[in-house]
């Protein structure tokens, strides 16, 4: 059906009649002016991110329920990088005429079982048109006790720099599918050339064969905040000195951290924690996979430091990987190689400007 047929109120009407309110501090969601919070008794998080049709993803790759799952974690997993709950999220789009209200339906079912994952609700948004293709600003809301906020510029002298999960999957999966694209439209191209439309017939059920690279291709598409990272230090006492999440990469935001800390950082190579497939996938693709980790982004894993006096801890916690520690800023920020070389860590993560 054509979305223009339904009109704005008609189209946020269906995809949001049966949404149900899981937070005390959702007073009132959808259908009004404004959504109605309440917060008594805690600071209240909030954070933007704006996802641009060409720059952050390709329709080409990924359908829009993964779509609608990804752009509700990147949010989430922002209020779980200050230390904090997420609670609500508002959902903007901007539609060309080339989506129908299956499709949003399709977005929408994705949006939804991120936030039921995390006992979010989506309390309101917009919609308008687009020329250029498909927008979309998603603001997530949280809450945190003022003592337990986590910012950027707490990192000290002697901490010790973690992160969770590993390193580089996403970016290994975006390049094997920005590989299988580019050789998906070489093979239309040459069949135009040639006037083969069998071969073109063909090609409109190309299916490339990622047997073996599953995990790649899910790091990329179906992004996870790591609540789970947050409830474990919790429970293990554990307060982290500073956090943030990688979206653009480890060494782009270690240098966040050190330069709003004012420190430096040592970091280890042979620490780092690397999936067995985006070793492989970076060998196939005559890439170093030491580079890839430290650049790639979009893993969202969270990188945080600790006092030194949690070490144990850390150690007995399952999918956190203590990878260096913080030094005096004197000392600059360092990268020691698997032979003990020492180069100068710089911030080359992905720009969207």
């Amino acid at each position: 059906m054509e979305i223009a047929k339904l009109g704005e109120f008609g189209l946020i009407d269906r995809l949001t009649k049966d949404l149900e309110n899981k937070n005390e501090s959702t007073k009132y969601g959808v259908g009004d002016d404004c959504a109605v919070l309440h917060y008594p008794d805690s600071e209240v998080l909030i954070t933007t991110d704006l996802l641009m049709e060409g720059v952050h993803f390709d329709l080409t790759y990924i359908d829009l329920k993964h779509l609608g799952y990804k752009s509700a974690m990147v949010n989430i997993s922002d209020v779980f990088a200050m230390n904090g709950t997420p609670r609500q999220i508002t959902v903007s789009l901007a539609l060309s005429k080339r989506f129908t209200v299956e499709d949003m339906e399709e977005f929408y079912a994705g949006l939804r079982l991120a936030c039921e994952k995390w006992n979010v609700d989506i309390v309101g948004g917009d919609t308008t048109s687009s020329y250029t293709g498909l927008a979309i600003s998603i603001t997530c809301i949280g809450e945190a006790r003022k003592e337990d906020i986590v910012y950027r510029n707490g990192a000290k002298d002697t901490d010790l720099v973690c992160v969770s999960g590993d390193l580089g999957a996403a970016y290994m999966g975006l390049q094997l599918l920005e590989r299988e694209k580019s050789v998906y439209y070489q093979q239309v191209e040459e069949a135009k050339k040639k006037g083969d439309q069998r071969a073109l017939e063909e090609l409109a059920h190309f299916s490339p064969d990622f047997a073996g690279k599953e995990y790649l291709l899910q790091r990329q598409l179906q992004t996870e905040a790591r609540g789970d990272i947050i409830r474990k230090l919790r429970e293990a006492g554990v307060r982290p000195t500073a956090m943030m999440d990688i979206s653009d990469g480890l060494s782009s935001e270690l240098m966040h951290i050190c330069k709003q800390s004012g420190v430096g950082c040592r970091i280890y190579e042979k620490e780092l924690p690397i999936d067995y497939q985006t070793a492989v996938m970076a060998e196939e693709m005559n890439m170093n996979v030491t580079t890839c980790a430290l650049n790639g982004g979009e893993d969202y894993e969270l990188l945080f430091t600790v006092p030194i006096g949690d070490l144990e801890k850390i150690k007995e916690m399952d999918d956190v990987r203590l990878i260096g520690h913080i030094t005096d800023a004197k000392f600059g920020h360092v990268l020691v190689t698997r032979d003990n070389q020492e180069f100068e860590l710089k911030a080359q993560g992905w720009n969207p400007l």
